[in-house]
Parts: structure tokens; sequence; C-alpha cells
């Protein structure tokens, strides 16, 4: 493979991309195709008294309404199955699933959404991850609000702070951010006359919505087909299941395939966003500018499931401390349960909301010692040898060099000692 490094490598779609041929998911169509649509909670926290679907399921055109009591097995998670393919009895967000219908036309189906009775019992919400983690916060998910607490220690945090000359202390928060991708999520899934079913879908990572999907249908995994068609945007939110299963269990029912589409603002309230960070930082650091201490409590807000906000979560705190050679490192994430949005998987996983918070801290602290901010993490960049507050030994780290070249591209005026052996 490695003929094919520095060469200009023809992209196979390119031609159909341009000459607007490739297949999104929005495109496909089937003879007798049914379109489908999803009822979602109209609060963001709330008990279901009553769900009716009679009026919509006698609506001509109607072929099928699901649910929870039509899902063989309604939870799925990534590393939590805390969550309800179609709510049972209560809803946790605005955008929280309650039934799905498929109709011979899209205006019968939204239709028939508006036929459904729904009772509703409204509940305490909590939107603020902070307030949620206090012991008398309305509660989503059992006793505790804090789905997961992850740990990193490294060296001695109180000699960090008894060694340092200056402590210097932030908190940063970085928002709750969309994918919008141009394309929005769309699938369409058929059944055969052998029971394979089989998803044309826009996802990035089809074997993982093949193996959610086995285990919600309760499907054997080789009798599922996931085909993934052009992805019109995806940047993680294409990463995991959002659509795919309501179709399929639909086209199981109906015997015909379903088709459905998000609208606008369906992605905005259904789909999974970037999570908001609160991190605190605490910084130990000596006159000269080396970093003795550094501790970080970082605070994720997950929404009402926890989707990927572990994994993401996990990923943060490795790199909480950043790119600097540290003794003394205290780390602790918190990963809460809120009635927002549901936080997934995002282009980075949880290290650019790190990422930015620590620098920002970081120049903070620059300012603070009266030291040029690329002098200060030149002083205390990471090199070849450094180990990570995860014991990780790093063999090579071209960091200092990566930051030589990039101040001469945008012509850094300051003049710093370049030396890479200076502490």
């Amino acid at each position: 493979m490695t003929h094919v490094i520095g060469q200009r490598i023809p992209r196979h779609d390119a031609i159909l991309q341009v000459t607007g041929k490739a297949e999104y998911g929005i495109d496909l169509a089937r003879r007798g195709m049914l379109h489908a649509k999803v009822l979602r909670s109209a609060l963001p926290h709330a008990k279901l008294l009553k769900l009716d679907t009679t009026r919509a399921r006698n609506l001509p055109g109607v072929a099928a309404v699901i649910t929870a009591a039509d899902v063989p097995n309604n939870r799925f998670g990534f590393t939590h199955l805390d969550q309800p393919l179609l709510a049972e009895d209560k809803v946790r967000y605005r955008g929280d699933a309650i039934a799905a219908i498929a109709a011979d036309s899209l205006k019968t189906a939204e239709e028939a959404l508006r036929l459904i009775d729904v009772e509703y019992e409204p509940l305490p919400g909590i939107f603020d991850p902070v307030q949620a983690m206090e012991p008398d916060a309305p509660k989503i998910h059992g006793e505790s609000n804090i789905a997961s607490h992850i740990k990193i220690r490294y060296g001695d945090i109180e000699l960090g702070w008894s060694r340092s000359d200056e402590i210097v202390e932030d908190t940063l928060t970085t928002q709750m951010i969309e994918h919008a991708s141009i394309e929005p999520h769309a699938a369409l899934a058929e059944v055969d006359g052998r029971g394979m079913v089989t998803v044309h879908s826009s996802v990035q990572r089809p074997f993982l919505i093949a193996t959610d999907l086995s285990k919600i249908l309760k499907i054997p995994l080789n009798r599922i087909r996931v085909v993934v068609t052009a992805v019109g945007g995806g940047f993680g939110g294409k990463n995991e299941i959002t659509m795919e299963p309501y179709i399929c269990l639909l086209a199981l029912k109906t015997g015909k395939p379903v088709k459905l589409v998000y609208t606008r603002e369906e992605e905005f309230q259904a789909t999974t966003v970037r999570h908001p960070y609160i991190v605190k930082y605490k910084s130990g650091v000596k006159k000269d500018g080396t970093l003795v201490a550094r501790q970080a409590r970082i605070v994720s807000d997950a929404g009402a499931y926890v989707s990927w906000g572990e994994s993401t979560l996990s990923k943060a705190c490795i790199h909480g401390a950043g790119p600097y050679r540290i003794p003394n490192v205290k780390i602790d994430g918190y990963l809460v349960y809120t009635n927002n949005s549901i936080g997934g998987a995002m282009r980075g996983f949880g290290v650019p909301q790190l990422g930015f918070a620590h620098e920002v801290h970081t120049d903070h602290i620059a300012e603070k010692l009266g030291i040029d901010p690329l002098e200060f993490r030149l002083k205390n960049a990471l090199v070849d040898g450094s180990s990570l507050p995860t014991g990780q030994v790093l063999e090579s780290v071209p960091l200092k060099e990566t930051m030589r070249q990039a101040v001469q591209l945008i012509g850094w005026k300051k003049e710093v000692a370049w030396d890479e052996k200076a502490r």
C-alpha cells in the first residue's frame, strides 16, 4: 500500500457524485413502498398515562402502527442498555419516540400521527448537568443522575500543590452542537420471502447497525443485511441506529418496503449531538513556568440516555491534562443524565471540548506568569519517552517540531528559543 502515498488516487465514486447519479437514502424507492413517520414526546419529562392508537390504525391508508409492545427487545445502548426504542412508561426528552406509523403516503402518515391520543403526567425536568448531580435533583433513571464516573490519578496531587509557586483556576464550558449534515437521516427496509431483512441506510457503521438490529428485533445476525447508501454528511451523527429499527419492524409487520426520511426539525430533535462539557481546571506551576500539578473536573451532559457518552468521556479524560509533562495529575469525569438531547458520537469524541478548555487554561497560566504562551508550551510539551497520566509511554512525539513549523507558517513574531531539550 505504500506505493499510493503521495500519489493522486482517483475516487471511484467521483463521476457518480458530479453527475448526480449517486444514490442517497432520500433517493430510494420501491414499488408498493410505504412511508413511515414517528410520534415523539411533546414534553421533556413525563409519565405516559395513556397511549391510544385506535383512530390512527383506522385511518384509510394506514398499514401499521407500532408501540413499545411491538418491539421484541425494547432496550438498546452502546455501554448502557438504558434507551427504549419506543417509550414505555415515561418519556425523558422531547425527542423520545412513542409510536411509529407506516402508510401509503407521507401525507396519510402525518395525519395518522395527529390521531394518536397521548396523555402525560408532567414530571420536573432537569437541564443543567451540574444541578442534576445534586442529591435532591429530579431523577431521570434510577436513584442517581450520574451515569458514569471516570477517574485518572497520576503522581501525588497534594504534593504537587505544595511544590507550586502559583495556582491558576478556570471554569470553561462548551456548547451542544448538532451535526447538521446536508443530507438528513434516510433509510428503507424490506423483507424478502425467506424473512431476510435488508436495510438501505445513510449510515457510517453498517456492521454496528446490523448488530443492534439483531438484538432489538431478536433476529439472527445472518438474516440482516445493511446496505450503505451514499452518505451526504455524517461526522459521527450516523454512527449508530436511529430510524432503522422502526422501519424494520414496520416492514416485518406489513410485508412491504418501508421508507423513512427525517425532516430537518427531526434531525435537531431526535438525533444525537456533541456533548456540552463544563470543565474546571486547577494547575500548579513554578515561577519559571514548569508545570507541577493539574486537576480537572469534567462534567458531560449525557442528555436523556448514555449512547456513546461514556466512550466519549473516557477519551476526554485521557487527554484531559493536555499535551504536557505534568508529574501530578488528578482527573474526574462525570457523565450526567439530563432531559436534554442525547449526546453521541461526533468528530473528536470528547477531545475537541477538552482541547479548547486546557489550551485556554494554559494561555491564562502563561499570561499570569508573564511568559510567552509559545515558550510556555515548548517548556512543558511532551517529548519522546514522556508518560501520559494513564501510564502510557510515548515513543515518538513530534509536537515541538510541529509547533515550530506552525508558528513559522502563521508568521509568529515572538522570538523563542527552540531548545528541544529544555524543560
